[in-house]
């Protein structure tokens, strides 16, 4: 019977300590780029199958996520070879345990190695803002990456053309939705990206797709219980992924660093590349 007893909490151990490792150590220290497919109504056909990496809460820093990390995820975007690059903010990181603050600088400079045919474009998250918006800005505009907070700019590449609408963060910024899509025509396809997910709500349908980060996907998905925490007042309705209300379209990407804890479980950092496909409407029978 003891022998039972001490065999069972050997491996109750040993699975604890397994379980432990691949939280706080091997999940967090690794990279994927996961590649996420997207039927939009309305998305044209001449920019059918286009790619849009998104790279969101870099919280470079972090523990398992210093500069050599973001190295590697610059090089696995670029292997990605997206159309267009949105940096979805939280470049710095606060308070995270085990973590070592890094200035904006040497960072932007490796993320001055992005390019895109239609660009690399930005917007701040609550953590730069809490840090210092203006000089994390200032990092970014110097190697090139271009801000968008409450503005939108026209995107032309051959036959396919669009407009991107940056949204400033939810927590920080002004979210201005109207001054974003202002000067937009009515009928054009809108991109929209933005920091915090929560603003989702407050956009019109008449843009196709937002693109957003921040909750990190709750970093830890139990199973059968879900995401215990997710940083969201909607608590798991925009944790992760591709969410459809009401007709309007919202990406959430899971993200690349850490913040609080240094944990990931079941929800591994990535690179969110995302092909954007037409969507092609059902026939109506009687006709």
């Amino acid at each position: 019977m003891k022998k039972g007893l001490g065999i069972l909490a050997g491996s109750v151990a040993a699975l604890g300590l397994a379980l432990g490792s691949w939280a706080f150590w091997l999940e967090p220290a690794s990279l994927w780029n996961e590649d996420h497919e997207i039927a939009l109504p309305g998305w044209p056909a001449a920019c059918d199958g286009l790619r849009v990496a998104v790279l969101a809460d870099l919280h470079v820093g972090s523990p398992w996520n210093g500069l050599d990390k973001l190295d590697r995820i610059v090089d696995l975007t670029l292997a990605a070879q997206p159309d267009l690059v949105l940096l979805a903010g939280d470049y710095v990181i606060h308070g995270v345990v085990g973590g070592s603050f890094t200035a904006p600088e040497p960072m932007a400079e490796r993320l001055g190695r992005l390019a895109a045919p239609l660009g690399v474009h930005a917007v701040l998250g609550n953590h730069d803002w809490w840090y210092d918006a203006a000089r994390v800005r200032r990092a970014l505009e110097a190697e090139g990456i271009g801000f968008l907070e409450d503005e939108a700019t026209e995107l032309r590449r051959g036959g396919c053309g669009f407009w991107l609408a940056g949204i400033s963060d939810f927590w920080e910024g002004a979210h201005d939705v109207e001054a974003a899509l202002r000067g937009i025509p009515d009928m054009a396809p809108i991109l929209a990206f933005t920091h915090n997910p929560d603003v989702f709500p407050e956009v019109p349908a008449r843009v196709t797709l937002t693109l957003a980060g921040h909750t990190h996907g709750g970093q830890v998905a139990l199973p059968l219980l879900g995401r215990p925490i997710v940083p969201s007042r909607y608590g798991q309705r925009y944790a992760i992924g591709h969410v459809v209300e009401e007709g309007r379209h919202l990406f959430v990407s899971s993200g690349l660093g850490t913040s609080i804890l240094p944990v990931r479980f079941r929800v591994p950092p990535e690179v969110s590349v995302v092909s954007l496909h037409r969507e092609e409407r059902p026939r109506d029978p009687g006709r």
